[in-house]
């Protein structure tokens, strides 16, 4: 397919590196610089285009945009009524997307993850699940929402990454201070959280896991009495509010 892609941060940048050697002919824009010159210097596919023309010649374009910035950036642009577009903007639903690319058909809301770059992610999307299919599977898992109430949950509680990440970043950090190769101790714990629920609900790991007086129901008790599970559906709340 013909794939555009206007604004190139940190997740469009991992979106146009997973799409790498599929096929697709890939015009990027030039908005940070610094990541579209990087991608269009690595992949043979990919070139950097205005942003008008990105929009005559793709199939697809993939808004890539911080919400506020989009409005000044789009109404400048012209946008083909049998163009496809395909919103990363968080915050935005699928009519205030189409607001914004009249008349342009409004395909999907998605939400990646920097994961996608090396494919095997998660994909929360709302909208036309044969198009995204067609793009972005098998290699990652899509999870097709039903309405922007759900989009907006799976947005919040999807937040829980950061604060695993930083529980495993401090676990590592606490482990490096006792082994001899730290790298392979934060290499394991990754690998460890990754494939236990990669294969299993986290009811059932929590109940594997749940052995009388063995280290992981201890610290999860101590974690537990700390107000762990209070805080963190606080956070969700607070999120959702």
């Amino acid at each position: 397919m013909r794939l555009g892609f206007i604004g190139t941060g940190t997740i469009a940048s991992a979106v146009v590196q997973g799409l790498a050697g599929r096929g697709h002919e890939i015009r990027i824009s030039a908005r940070s610089r610094a990541n579209s010159e990087v991608l269009a210097a690595n992949i043979a596919e990919v070139q950097i285009a205005e942003l008008q023309e990105i929009l005559d010649h793709s199939d697809v374009v993939f808004l890539g945009l911080m919400l506020q910035a989009a409005p000044p950036i789009l109404a400048a642009l012209t946008f083909r009524r049998d163009l496809r577009v395909v919103s990363f903007m968080a915050g935005a639903d699928l009519d205030q997307v189409a607001g914004l690319v009249a008349p342009a058909h409004v395909s999907a809301v998605m939400m990646p993850f920097p994961g996608i770059a090396q494919g095997g992610s998660a994909i929360m999307a709302l909208g036309d699940e044969d198009l995204l299919e067609r793009i972005f599977a098998p290699h990652n898992a899509l999870f097709m929402l039903r309405d922007a109430g759900e989009l907006e949950a799976y947005l919040c509680a999807q937040a829980i990454l950061s604060p695993v990440a930083r529980m495993t970043s401090d676990a590592s950090n606490w482990l490096a201070a006792r082994v001899s190769d730290p790298a392979q101790g934060e290499a394991f714990l990754r690998k460890l959280i990754s494939s236990s629920l990669a294969d299993s609900s986290a009811a059932d790991l929590l109940e594997a896991l749940n052995t009388p007086g063995g280290y992981n129901q201890r610290l999860r008790h101590h974690m537990e009495n700390a107000g762990m599970g209070a805080e963190l559906a606080a956070g969700l709340d607070a999120l959702e509010g």
